[in-house]
Parts: structure tokens; sequence; C-alpha cells
């Protein structure tokens, strides 16, 4: 069976990682905030996490990749100061909208860098999807700072 090289692998691996640490923090800003709107933005931002985890992992297990367990310390420490950003920021709501958004860059410039390695078409062509998708959404959150 056909598979990914290593390095290829590993960051597959740590894009699908920080896809579900993705989707947990937004779960979780969802949680932190009272404006319906951003409410609602976050957990459908949370749902398309979960979405896009779903179609990675079946790639990388289609091509007989082994599934990293687990979120990453980062995601966890990002969540972390979400929580305390929600309990003492004065405007916690405009502050989880920064932080969403400095995340959703991040992500971008992330996949942009995956999706320039080597890989199989049909990898590609979710990875893509997958990053038009966030980036189509920056201008969708960057819309709704005058909701916070």
């Amino acid at each position: 069976m056909k598979t990914y090289t290593k390095k290829m692998g590993d960051k597959l691996n740590a894009l699908l990682e920080k896809t579900y640490d993705a989707e947990k923090g937004y779960k979780k800003a969802a949680e932190n905030v009272s404006n319906s709107g951003l409410k609602l933005y976050f957990k459908q931002k949370s749902e398309e996490r979960s979405n896009f985890g779903r179609e990675l992992k079946s790639e990388l297990i289609a091509f007989g990749q082994e599934i990293d367990k687990g979120g990453s310390l980062k995601g966890d420490t990002h969540r972390a100061w979400m929580d305390i950003k929600s309990l003492f920021s004065s405007n916690d709501e405009e502050a989880m909208l920064k932080e969403a958004i400095r995340g959703e860059k991040a992500a971008i410039a992330e996949y942009n860098d995956v999706i320039s390695d080597e890989m199989p078409l049909s990898t590609k062509n979710i990875l893509e999807s997958q990053r038009n998708t966030i980036e189509s959404g920056l201008s969708t959150i960057s819309g709704l700072k005058d909701l916070a």
C-alpha cells in the first residue's frame, strides 16, 4: 500500500492535531461569549474543523498513515489563554475574536506550508479546499468585529 514520506506524514498529523485543537478552541469560545452572533459563528467554526479533521483523518488512513492521538500542548495552552482572557478581559468577546483571527491566519500559513510539499493529488485537493474555506471565513470573522 502506498503511503506518505515520514516528513509528509508528520506534517499532516501535526495539521490534523491543530485542526482538532481549533475545533476545541472554537467550542470553548462559543461557551464563553454571550453575543448570539459570535456564539453561532464559533459553533459553526467548531463543526467545520470537526469535518476538516474527519476528512484529513480518512485521507491519512487511506494512505496507510498511523494517526497520532490527542491534542497538542500548544493547543491546550491556546485554549487556556482563551479561558483567562474571558475571565479577566474587560471586553472578552473582542479579545476572543482577535485571537480567532490570529489563529485563522496561522492556520492558513500552516496549510500553505504543507501544500507546498509533494503529495498525492487527492490530499492536495482536500488541503486546498480546507485552506480556501478558512480564507473565506477570515473575511466573515473580520466583519464580526463590530458585533463584539
